[in-house]
């Protein structure tokens, strides 16, 4: 038995709910696939914004773990380059290795900068197929299409009430996006952890286990806070310029990859991104408002991306302009988890 397979690459799953459809589909039946069923699997890769999407046309019925099989024969090897893999693993490395010195030591350790390091890609590796449900919850907390979301009014500090907006409208939030939420609940997270930890040392009890808990929350902040410095993670133009198009920017669907992926991996190294990186602040005030302030910050940058992307800034080495600003991008990811993991931030009330 050999289903037919075909092959393309698909869009971001998670910036383009369209496609996702809730993340796997298909026609079953107890006991078995439907005859002449069609499972579709709109994936990512564990490491990027662009994966293959398999179509696997299966004629008769046949076991679960015939699936799994297949899944193991066709499932795609990782790309070896994208803003989910060295970007990510960048932007944490930068941010842990530049803290201030008042900040815990443990968070300041070699260990911990490993495993930060390593958690940055992190939220992309529970993008597959396997987990059909995870996927399919966590993709919208990717990105946040500022458009759309802003035509509903303010946005409200909590999840379930930007949730109910959406609704109320008619619309998904899926479709839309809940970047900010999420990062801000696992910033939350941390700074929990991080008050644990302030109580066990003052009664002179074992911090190791609140130790690893913080580590784990900083390094899975940090991924959410890298994909808000990607101007594409923050708009409705995040694959090809949709609407009036009087600049005559590109309508391919692959800016975004191509952007974040490819040009990321072979051009931008820490010696680039460092010293772009701005001084340690500490936040004050509402985080969340600070937080969506940095997303704006990001979607002023989108026709920027697709200016240097017109010129071939995205082809091969691109160009000193582009490197320019694909480093300046990671700069400003690395310098904001920085400021957010800082003691001073942390211990807000």
């Amino acid at each position: 038995f050999l289903p037919a397979v075909h092959v393309c690459y698909s869009k971001n799953a998670g910036l383009n709910p369209e496609w996702n459809s809730g993340g796997y589909r298909s026609d079953v039946a107890a006991g078995g696939w439907r005859t002449a069923s069609i499972v579709r699997i709109y994936s990512r890769c564990s490491q990027s914004y662009t994966a293959p999407m398999f179509i696997l046309r299966l004629p008769f019925r046949f076991g679960s773990g015939c699936l799994i099989a297949l899944f193991c024969c066709f499932q795609p090897a990782p790309i070896a380059h994208a803003w989910g893999n060295e970007g990510h693993r960048l932007i944490n490395r930068l941010a842990i290795s530049s803290l201030p010195s008042d900040v815990p030591a443990f968070l300041r350790s070699d260990a911990a900068l490993e495993e930060i390091e390593y958690l940055g890609p992190e939220p992309d590796r529970w993008r597959s197929p396997a987990e059909p449900e995870l996927n399919a919850a966590q993709a919208p907390e990717h990105f946040l299409d500022l458009e759309p979301a802003d035509a509903l009014g303010p946005l409200p500090r909590n999840r379930l009430d930007f949730e109910a907006k959406v609704f109320a409208s008619g619309q998904r939030p899926e479709k839309i996006g809940l970047q900010p939420w999420q990062t801000t609940e696992v910033w939350e997270r941390l700074k929990a952890a991080l008050r644990e930890y302030r109580r066990l040392s003052a009664a002179g009890q074992n911090t190791r286990s609140v130790e690893q808990a913080a580590i784990f929350y900083a390094g899975w902040l940090g991924h959410y806070v890298g994909d808000g410095a990607q101007p594409l993670h923050t708009t409705i133009q995040y694959n090809g310029w949709v609407g009036p198009n009087p600049n005559g920017y590109t309508i391919e669907h692959k800016i975004h990859w191509q952007f974040e992926g490819p040009f990321i991996g072979a051009n931008i190294s820490a010696p680039q991104v460092e010293p772009k990186m701005t001084p340690p602040r500490a936040i004050e005030g509402d985080i969340f408002s600070v937080y969506v302030a940095y997303l704006r910050q990001s979607e002023t940058q989108v026709e920027r991306v697709y200016q240097l992307e017109k010129a071939g800034g995205f082809v091969g080495a691109g160009s000193s302009e582009s490197r320019d600003f694909a480093a300046a991008r990671l700069a400003a990811g690395a310098s904001m988890l920085r400021d957010m993991v800082d003691r001073k931030s942390t211990r807000l009330n």
